[in-house]
């Protein structure tokens, strides 16, 4: 465009600062018809916090220019160019400022910048084509406000600097506050600049390390009126009530602008520092779309005397004219250009709400600081001026410079050039009279330690649409203990559905991911959310089932006791003796101690009555069936007697007798001795045949030793068995054998029919299944072999002769 841009503030001094701000908001393109020279850019509509920061620059280089301390003997000048918000003046305005007007007079450059750093720019993607410009050059920038972490890399961007801090914490800083109000579903719109696409980035990936999940990520930039309408209709249709909105300020006017047309309200806006405090976004209507919005603002600093300069001394020093000398002119500039500044002359209100202006403030003594290292200057002999200094080694002195402004902040840069991160948590609300304020509801310091850099007021904050209730922003309600979340498919995480934990889990948390199984002893309770002990399931003398048995065993105890009673009453009777009236007695003792050992079965299982259970019953049964296979084999020996020659009765006579049933017993009870003294019978919690309960049983200890057992009662009863059935057909009138082959009859198909129907019972049914066989065994060796006695002794007492017993009568066969 051949003509370099004039400046639009400018003043002389021995060291030269630029200065690039958007002063104006709109250009106007010329003609690009390539048949005339095109005409100068023009630009229009004052930007008040840019045209702000211009003052802010200018008196601060007139406060140094007064300090006797700092650069004494030095004068700061300044060249203040306009970049209208426009990437193409912009770009023309850094060639402006770093060849100055000797550019047009001379045929080529003559080496030398004519400034010594640059202030600016607003924007992060302007400072980008600033940066990119000036650092082959090496010429040091320093930004007030460009917060892209993009510039925080050193390799592409060597002599940038800023005094407010990257995107990096605030982008982070978002999601931390969207974490701590609960609010897990939300959408995201950003600039698609690199402000708003590196910032946004920063945010999504930290809310995906703190479980928040995107509906929707959308962005356009401001000349995209169709991608701006596509971004409302997205915002319409979506369901989260919460929105990041990385928006620069330009972009979040048109944004608003839109909301407003379409009526989109009740949405709370979470926002960044380019918007959040910006006074051009309050409107009438805009407090229906942004009341409640919550955001990141820079820390508000009181400039001192500063209000007092932008309406006076400012229009007399540093302005090319005044409203009262409109036709003077300076550097063949026409002061009608600035008849849209001029009306700011007596404007001052929206002073107290310039952020940015301490950013500039620092910017501006750090370049001061920086070359009063380089001059050598001391405070009473001055600098020395005549050193030639290069912009190289002002970025070198930049970054060692360390000093505390008027207003208490100390300013100094981190290694990529940055300042530290501090930001005021600001809430739009509206006072009684229907002003809108920017209140101050929290603060985010990167200075303190992490669990102290965040702190909010929730008690203060006014919502979206006025409520005093916090809005929910969630794609599914919590799931509440007893449940864990199961995530929808080809949704987002956020978007889960409730299953209840299985039988034996737990969950005693919100939102659990995973439910936990209980400990071997624990079973969840009902809701699932604890885990309880496990019921304990024995055999029990007080549930009904116990009762019924012990009634049973009780009974037998009875009649065994009723019938030794009668036979003992009858002791002298041809039917008790000629039946071996001491074996029966011994018998009947026996069966009294089956009987009882069937309530050893019954009660919680203890490390002494498994050992007595199992073996008792061992024993006492092996005693009862040596004493039957006795009473059969003293029946065949006696049939035997009466045959001609025969002597076989002394061979097993009564001592004979006692002592074939003591020897039965004792190899019984030397079975059970080795049997408890390898592996004896113990107590066991049985955790693996019900989940939701324990089952308190006697483990055998050694199987071997409790087939041992009953393998030596079954061969026992099957000896007694085949010998009663070979003498029930013996002659006589009262031939025992035939009631004792009935009763091993019985007593053999009662512990075949045990044996798989105690390998199937469950839990305690095992215990009852056992104690049934004992009972109906005992039962039916008693009323097999005592029941026809005790019949004749008491309803047919003319049976019980000796003349009777030994008659000659047709008996049957069985």
């Amino acid at each position: 465009m051949e003509n370099p841009k004039y400046p639009l503030l400018f003043k002389d001094g021995d060291i030269t600062i630029g200065g690039l701000f958007a002063v104006r908001s709109i250009e106007t393109l010329p003609s690009f018809e390539f048949r005339q020279r095109p005409q100068p850019l023009s630009c229009s509509s004052v930007n008040i916090r840019d045209f702000r920061i211009a003052q802010t620059m200018t008196f601060t280089i007139e406060e140094i220019n007064r300090s006797e301390t700092l650069l004494p003997n030095v004068s700061i000048g300044y060249r203040i160019y306009d970049t209208c918000g426009s990437r193409l003046s912009s770009m023309s305005a850094t060639m402006s400022v770093m060849n100055g007007q000797e550019f047009a007079a001379e045929d080529k450059c003559n080496g030398q910048t004519p400034i010594h750093a640059i202030i600016g720019e607003t924007e992060s993607s302007a400072t980008v084509i600033l940066s990119r410009t000036t650092g082959p050059f090496k010429i040091p920038v320093i930004s007030h406000s460009a917060t892209c972490e993009c510039l925080s890399n050193r390799k592409d961007f060597p002599s940038f600097f800023r005094t407010i801090a990257s995107d990096y914490h605030q982008s982070r800083a978002l999601a931390y506050i969207v974490k701590h109000f609960g609010w897990s579903w939300v959408g995201a719109v950003n600039s698609d600049n690199d402000y708003g696409n590196n910032g946004m980035a920063i945010f999504l990936n930290t809310a995906q390390e703190e479980g928040i999940c995107i509906e929707y990520s959308v962005k356009f930039y401001r000349t995209e009126h169709e991608k701006l309408q596509k971004v409302v209709n997205v915002i319409k249709q979506s369901t989260t009530k919460v929105i990041i909105a990385f928006l620069s300020r330009v972009e979040m006017v048109n944004l608003l602008e839109q909301l407003s047309i379409q009526n989109i309200t009740g949405l709370q806006m979470i926002g960044v520092e380019a918007w959040i405090t910006a006074k051009s976004l309050i409107t009438p209507n805009s407090f229906n779309v942004l009341g409640g919005s919550l955001g990141f603002a820079v820390r508000k600093l009181d400039i001192e005397g500063f209000s007092d300069y932008v309406v006076k001394a400012f229009w007399d020093t540093a302005f090319p004219c005044s409203q009262e000398d409109g036709n003077s002119s300076q550097d063949a500039l026409s002061c009608s250009r600035y008849q849209d500044l001029l009306v700011l002359k007596k404007y001052n209100e929206d002073v107290p709400e310039q952020r940015y202006a301490s950013n500039v403030y620092k910017a501006v003594y750090a370049v001061a600081y920086a070359l009063h290292s380089l001059l050598k200057c001391k405070e009473k002999e001055g600098c020395e001026k005549h050193l030639t200094i290069q912009p190289q080694q002002v970025i070198e002195s930049l970054k060692n410079v360390n000093f505390t402004v008027t207003f208490g902040d100390r300013v100094w840069f981190d290694s990529s050039g940055a300042a530290v991160a501090q930001y005021e948590v600001v809430n739009w609300q509206q006072d009684s009279d229907g002003s809108i304020q920017f209140k101050a509801v929290g603060y985010y310091d990167a200075s303190l330690p992490p669990d102290q850099r965040f702190v909010l007021n929730t008690e203060n904050i006014i919502w979206a649409g006025g409520q005093l209730e916090k809005p929910r922003s969630v794609c599914s309600e919590s799931c509440p203990p007893g449940t864990r979340k199961a995530v929808q498919k080809g949704r987002p995480v956020c978007c889960y559905d409730c299953i209840p934990c299985a039988d034996g889990e737990i969950s005693n948390e919100t939102d659990s991911n995973n439910c936990m199984q209980c400990p071997g002893e624990f079973w969840s309770n009902a809701e699932r959310n604890k885990c309880v002990l496990k019921a304990v399931e024995f055999l029990s003398f007080t549930e009904v089932m116990g009762i019924v048995l012990v009634f049973f065993s009780l009974f037998g105890v009875g009649i065994t006791v009723l019938v030794t009673d009668l036979l003992y009453s009858k002791k002298d009777t041809p039917i008790v003796k000629a039946n071996n009236s001491e074996l029966s007695f011994l018998l009947l003792f026996s069966l009294t101690l089956c009987f009882l050992c069937s309530l050893t079965f019954i009660g919680r299982p203890t490390e002494w009555s498994c050992m007595l259970r199992h073996t008792a019953f061992g024993i006492t049964f092996v005693l009862c069936i040596s004493c039957v296979l006795g009473k059969t084999i003293v029946v065949l020996m006696a049939f035997k007697a009466t045959l001609p020659g025969s002597n076989v009765m002394k061979w097993f006579g009564p001592v004979q007798q006692r002592l074939s049933v003591l020897a039965f017993t004792l190899i019984q009870v030397l079975i059970c001795v080795l049997w408890l003294t390898i592996s004896p019978p113990f107590p066991y919690k049985n955790m693996k045949y019900y989940k939701e309960k324990i089952i308190l049983e006697c483990s055998l200890g050694s199987t071997v030793g409790f087939w041992a057992v009953l393998g030596y009662i079954g061969l026992l009863a099957l000896l007694c068995f085949i010998l009663a059935f070979l003498g029930r057909k013996l002659p006589d009138n009262f031939n025992e054998a035939k009631f004792i082959t009935f009763s091993m009859l019985i007593f053999c198909a009662v512990w075949i029919t045990f044996i798989p129907a105690y390998v199937s019972s469950p839990g305690k049914f095992t215990v009852a299944v056992e104690i049934f066989a004992i009972l109906a065994s005992s039962f039916g060796l008693l009323f097999c072999i005592f029941a026809p006695k005790c019949y004749i002794i008491l309803f047919k007492p003319e049976q019980n002769t000796k003349q009777h017993l030994m008659g000659k009568t047709q008996t049957k066969s069985y």
